[in-house]
């Protein structure tokens, strides 16, 4: 396919449960669409995904795979490839890092996003495991457990705090965080909720038989410990919309495009959903924000092309 060009009436970027939940409406109302997915999922470390009603427990691959094979009943068809740019003109030219370039009336970005992880030895090979980073996603999995919360900054806080609802067994470590940088109110909550405050850098995890077991510092203490929670920092895949020009929203957790209730970003013809467009999406809103979009470009396309007609 190298060099060739085909033209889509939709061409949907990322190929999670966004940009999944996009195609299978858009197919559905028989639209020529085009998945390109580069096949980095976000929750690709976790085992099961959490808190989607009647999905609830099932693996992120099995979940994607599932997507895939619903969306091909339709039409649609997918492409294992990355989009490395995109321009506009009278439509959308998206280049593929294979060579091939397809073309779109529209476009829906559900790029996501990439976790940095602490630079502390153990995180990175154990996160999805026993490093986590959501209570809401695996809190009940590791219900009662001796739990640590490595600080990634003063916001992690909220995060000790939270945790409490599912062990009461909790210490805060504040690794490069200062306890002058914690507001009286943090020292306060974090007391009431029972969380033990551990000063000092922390300098890797102790692993046992491949179990965590504690953490230990850089004074050379130890703390027993089976999970620890942390916060990676968010750093959405923004380049595509970027190119276009498209408005983003910087906050506390990254810069996300700026959308309407429906998806649309700042930039006429181009929709974005799932992690592009925040934080906190789990799979279950990205999949929502996928069918939104979806259903909203058909809709948009039906009555430009009516109106089209109109004027002939």
């Amino acid at each position: 396919m190298t060099g060739t060009t085909e033209s889509y009436e939709v061409v949907v970027i990322g190929g999670g449960a966004a940009g999944l939940s996009a195609a299978l409406v858009l197919g559905r109302a028989r639209r020529r669409t085009l998945v390109v997915d580069a096949g980095e999922p976000r929750n690709a470390p976790a085992a099961h995904m959490q808190g989607y009603l009647s999905r609830d427990g099932m693996s992120p691959a099995e979940f994607l795979a599932t997507g895939r094979e619903e969306i091909a009943r339709y039409g649609v068809e997918l492409v294992r490839d990355r989009a490395v740019d995109v321009t506009r003109g009278e439509d959308f030219a998206v280049e593929l890092a294979g060579g091939r370039t397809v073309r779109a009336r529209r476009l829906v970005v559900t790029t996501g996003l990439r976790d940095e992880l602490p630079d502390v030895p153990g995180v990175a090979e154990r996160f999805g495991r026993d490093v986590l980073h959501c209570p809401y996603c695996h809190g009940w999995e590791v219900r009662d457990q001796a739990f640590g919360v490595l600080a990634t900054g003063p916001q992690s806080v909220h995060q000790a705090l939270i945790v409490t609802q599912w062990s009461k067994d909790v210490t805060f470590f504040l690794h490069r965080v200062a306890e002058d940088d914690l507001s009286d109110d943090d020292l306060r909550r974090l007391a009431a909720a029972g969380v033990k405050v551990v000063p000092g850098e922390v300098e890797g995890l102790v692993v046992e038989n491949d179990r965590l077991t504690g953490v230990r510092l850089a004074d050379g203490t130890a703390h027993d410990r089976e999970v620890v929670f942390t916060a990676p920092r968010a750093v959405a895949r923004t380049a595509l919309l970027e190119r276009l020009g498209a408005e983003l929203n910087e906050t506390p957790f990254g810069a996300y495009a700026v959308v309407d209730a429906t998806g649309l970003t700042t930039v006429p013809g181009v929709w974005a959903a799932g992690n592009a467009v925040g934080f906190a999406e789990q799979v279950v809103n990205a999949a929502s924000g996928g069918y939104r979009a979806g259903a909203t470009i058909n809709g948009e396309l039906l009555m430009s092309d009516l109106d089209a007609a109109v004027q002939v």
